[in-house]
């Protein structure tokens, strides 16, 4: 029987190779320890993360300048009424008559001035927010475009998209609403404490002395603020993946009498997300009163030491009642600056998760941009390929000739997959070279490998929109109308496509649930032939299609593979009799390869799983 190992320029090409690997490999190889799923995420300090969060708000620093200008005339209206309370007690006593005429106007004038104080404010820092939230979202999406395989392989699309959606719009509270209250009630602050130092600052002194036990509450609070809503975001991520799961599996809970069983995964995440919630609310609820308290004990101090008869005697009446109406007007932005504590933190626990999705490394592309060749010889060369320290793959020795179609075949988990992988290099092996036209791929970029390689695979995945939109997607999205026709035909979607109201044009729903498996399967296959790439990878490709159906493509696939290099994964043995090489793999080994006769007469194991199925058929 004909072994099909690397020829012995090849053998000694990669020989070569192994003595003066680059640089890149160690780095793959690093690289792989951190496919394991071991979070690496560094926990900043709140500081260091908010800092981080006010960098995207300050790529809109003069809309955040005119809002913050905005509220700095409505902190100065504020101080406008305890003002005006000053002059209309002191026009009283003096029976100044011109003051019937300033009094109401300067009313007017306050408000007018508070109306588009608060207007710029409020509605700057809402486009400063509306803006953090895209800029994030897509700064998410864009990375999770880049991502690498094993990130997906450990994180459930539940939590993904929670991070998207529900911790996104968490970070708006912090970045601008919190920012927003802090501005307004804080130098609403600043100008009410400045004034109370005008009239008489021995009395204003008193605010101070409640400083330091404000601080000691909210430090405390914080901290707990914090944990919670970082475990209130994971509850969320939970919601979402349980009833993203149960909405995309309907049919198979109806089918299984599962609904009890998952109405009971949802209850119990909903259930988690709702105690979370409620430990924030009760922290919250301590927090905010015993702030209020203290800083009511210092009002009452205050009140009490300012009706002292020698308070008074220093003070005219005027000045009097507007100490008193400031020192009131303190009150309500001193317990609004309590109450955004609880958003802030929220905020910063949302932006520590969002961030270790952004600082994750993404999948790394060639540190030399090395072509990948179009056409020659694949060649896996002691390959060993281990996830989670599991060994997946051993000593793997294979050749692919060019335009030959080369079919692996084996029990499930003997590896066939996670080779097919290795050559698209969504992972890279931790020992071995994978080579096409004797240049190590390891070496190239992966949009310039993947640009020669066309896959379809068993678990199709088409989008929202049309069937010529998903044959022609991507990089394809350009081709005409007649070459998407072609190759429509070619994999026999016309078929049906002719008997639906707009052919090519028909919308086919998310995921494509509006066609039959089969019928998602053609529109896998006509994609690839679109592509014409020189290899073609071909992962239970015509898993789902009926016996007639499967002829039929069978034809147009043999034209397809013609002149290619083909890997076909098959577990229905009748599909890949008429291959160039039979590929048969058990527990990550390669044990047996040749023709489909010559496998037959080694009486092996490829002869045990043919006949096993040809009893089945015959059943």
């Amino acid at each position: 029987m004909p072994q099909f190992t690397p020829r012995n320029n090849e053998r000694q090409w990669c020989a070569d190779k192994r003595q003066t690997k680059p640089l890149h490999k160690q780095a793959v190889m690093s690289d792989m320890n951190t496919d394991l799923p071991n979070e690496q995420t560094t926990q900043q300090s709140a500081w260091a993360v908010y800092k981080r969060l006010l960098a995207y708000v300050g790529r809109y620093w003069l809309v955040f300048v005119i809002a913050v200008i905005g509220f700095s005339l409505f902190a100065a209206s504020q101080l406008g009424f305890a003002r005006l309370m000053e002059y209309m007690v002191e026009s009283v006593e003096q029976n100044d008559a011109a003051a019937r005429l300033w009094v109401p106007l300067f009313v007017i004038l306050m408000f007018l001035v508070r109306g588009v104080g608060f207007f710029l404010g409020n509605y700057g820092f809402a486009y400063v927010a509306r803006h953090v939230v895209h800029d994030l979202r897509v700064a998410i999406f864009s990375q999770l475009l880049v991502l690498k395989a094993a990130y997906y392989h450990r994180h459930s699309s539940g939590s993904l998209l929670s991070k998207l959606t529900f911790n996104v719009e968490q970070i708006t509270g912090a970045a601008t609403d919190a920012l927003k209250i802090l501005i307004r009630e804080g130098l609403t602050i600043i100008a009410l404490f400045g004034y109370l130092l005008m009239l008489n600052w021995q009395l204003t002194m008193v605010f101070l002395l409640a400083g330091p036990f404000i601080g000691f509450v909210v430090n405390r609070a914080s901290k707990r603020f914090r944990t919670i809503s970082s475990n209130l975001q994971d509850s969320m991520g939970d919601v979402t993946a349980s009833a993203s799961e149960a909405i995309k599996g309907f049919d198979v809970v109806r089918m299984f009498g599962g609904q009890e069983q998952e109405q009971q995964r949802f209850f119990e995440a909903s259930n988690g997300n709702r105690q979370q919630a409620m430990k924030l609310a009760l922290a919250e609820s301590v927090a905010t009163p015993v702030v209020q308290m203290i800083v009511g004990l210092a009002m009452a101090g205050l009140i009490f030491l300012a009706l002292q008869p020698e308070i008074i005697a220093t003070m005219s009446a005027g000045e009097f009642i507007a100490f008193i109406t400031a020192a009131g007007m303190l009150t309500k932005p001193l317990r609004s600056l309590t109450e955004i504590n609880t958003i802030l933190q929220q905020g910063i626990a949302a932006s520590q998760s969002i961030f270790s999705l952004l600082d994750e490394t993404p999948e790394p592309d060639a540190y030399s941009q090395v072509p990948v060749p179009a056409q020659g010889d694949i060649v896996f060369h002691d390959i060993s390929f281990a996830y989670q320290d599991k060994p997946i793959l051993q000593d793997i020795q294979l050749t692919l000739p060019a335009g030959k179609v080369v079919a692996l075949v084996g029990r499930s988990g003997s590896g066939k997959s996670t080779l097919v992988n290795l050559l698209l290099r969504f992972y890279d092996p931790q020992s071995g070279i994978i080579s096409i036209g004797n240049q190590d791929i390891g070496q190239a970029s992966r949009a310039d490998l993947r640009r020669h390689v066309a896959l379809v695979n068993q678990q199709v995945m088409l989008f929202n929109g049309t069937i010529a939109e998903n044959i022609a997607y991507g990089a394809m999205a350009g081709a005409s109308t007649e070459t998407i026709a072609a190759a429509a035909k070619a994999a026999r979607v016309d078929e049906f496509a002719e008997r639906m109201p707009d052919g090519l044009q028909t919308q086919i729903g998310e995921s494509g649930v509006l066609l039959s498996g089969g019928q998602r399967q053609r529109i896998a296959l006509a994609r690839a032939l679109l592509k014409n790439a020189p290899i073609l990878v071909l992962d239970e490709a015509t898993s789902a299609l009926d016996t007639e159906s499967e002829r039929h493509i069978q034809n147009a696939l043999n034209a397809a593979m013609s002149g290619r290099t083909t890997l076909v994964i098959a577990h229905r043995l009748s599909t890949i009799e008429q291959a160039d090489i039979i590929v048969v793999m058990d527990q990550g080994r390669i044990v047996e390869q040749g023709s489909h006769q010559d496998l037959l007469q080694q009486q092996g194991l490829y002869s045990r799983l043919h006949n096993l199925q040809f009893r089945e058929d015959l059943d």
